[in-house]
C-alpha cells in the first residue's frame, strides 16, 4: 500500500481534534488540514497507536515530532491563506510540512541532518505531496536565494531570533519561532514585520522545543569523554 492510500483513524483523529478545539485552536482550515493527514506514517510502527495523542515522539537524530496541539497553535498563528510563499526551519520527520504544504502555495523546508531529510523527502512524494523544495543546511541562516518569504516557521528553540530569519520576511510578514535556553521552559514568539519594515513580537505561551543548532542559533553540545 502506498502512503497517500493511508487513511487516519477516524476516532483517533476525532479524539485529536476535539482535543485541539479544548486546546483552543479555532482555525478551522488546519484542523480540517491535521485530520486529513495520517499522523501515523511519520513516527515508527511501535508508535502508530500513540501518533494522535498530545505526545512529542522520537523520530531518530534526538529529534521529536511535535504535539499536535503545538503544529495547530504554530500553524495557525501564520493565518495562511494559501497564497504564501512558507520557509520552515526543521523539517524533521516531514508531518509539519505536509501540513504547511495544503495551505500555502510552496514551503522551503530546511533539515540539518541529511538522513532525515532524506526519509521525510520520500515520505511526503509517497504521500503526493509536491508543493515543497528541500535543503540540507544550517537552518538559522535560512535561504537568501530564495528570499524573502510570507511566512517563517520554525521547529526548535533558539536562544534568540536570528538575523538572518528576520531580514529574509516579507514586509507583512510573520514568523512563528520558539525561543529560550534549553534549560528551561521556552515561550512561542510570533514576530511581525509591517510595511515599512519594524518588527514586533508577541509571546503566544509555553512551549518546550530541542535546540535550534547553527551560526545564529545554539551551539551543539561535544560529546564528553
Amino acid at each position: 500500500m502506498k502512503l497517500r492510500d493511508v487513511k487516519p483513524n477516524p476516532l483517533r483523529v476525532q479524539r485529536m481534534l476535539a482535543m485541539l478545539k479544548q486546546a483552543g485552536v479555532a482555525d478551522e482550515a488546519v484542523l480540517r488540514v491535521m485530520g486529513l493527514i495520517p499522523r501515523e506514517v511519520f513516527v515508527a510502527p511501535s508508535m502508530a497507536v500513540q501518533a494522535y495523542d498530545d505526545l512529542c515522539l522520537p523520530i531518530g537524530e534526538q529529534q521529536t515530532i511535535s504535539m499536535p496541539s503545538v503544529v495547530a497553535t504554530m500553524t495557525a498563528a501564520l493565518s495562511l491563506k494559501g497564497h504564501e510563499k512558507v520557509l520552515e526551519i526543521g523539517t524533521g520527520c516531514g508531518y509539519q510540512t505536509a501540513v504547511l504544504s495544503k495551505l500555502c502555495r510552496r514551503v522551503y523546508t530546511i533539515e540539518r541532518h541529511a538522513p532525515l531529510s532524506r526519509v521525510a523527502v520520500s515520505r511526503l512524494h509517497d504521500l503526493g505531496v509536491t508543493n515543497f523544495t528541500p535543503m540540507v543546511g544550517d537552518g538559522t541562516l535560512g535561504w537568501p536565494e530564495q528570499a524573502p518569504f510570507d511566512a517563517i516557521l520554525v521547529t526548535a528553540a533558539g536562544p534568540h531570533v536570528p538575523a538572518a530569519l528576520v531580514d529574509q520576511m516579507k514586509p507583512g510578514g510573520v514568523m512563528v519561532i520558539p525561543v529560550g535556553p534549553q534549560e528551561t521552559q521556552q515561550k512561542l514568539v510570533k514576530v511581525t514585520k509591517d510595511a515599512h519594515g519594524a518588527v514586533q513580537e508577541q509571546i503566544l505561551g509555553p512551549v518546550v522545543f530541542v535546540p535550534l543548532i547553527g551560526a545564529q542559533g545554539a551551539m551543539p553540545t561535544r560529546a564528553r569523554g
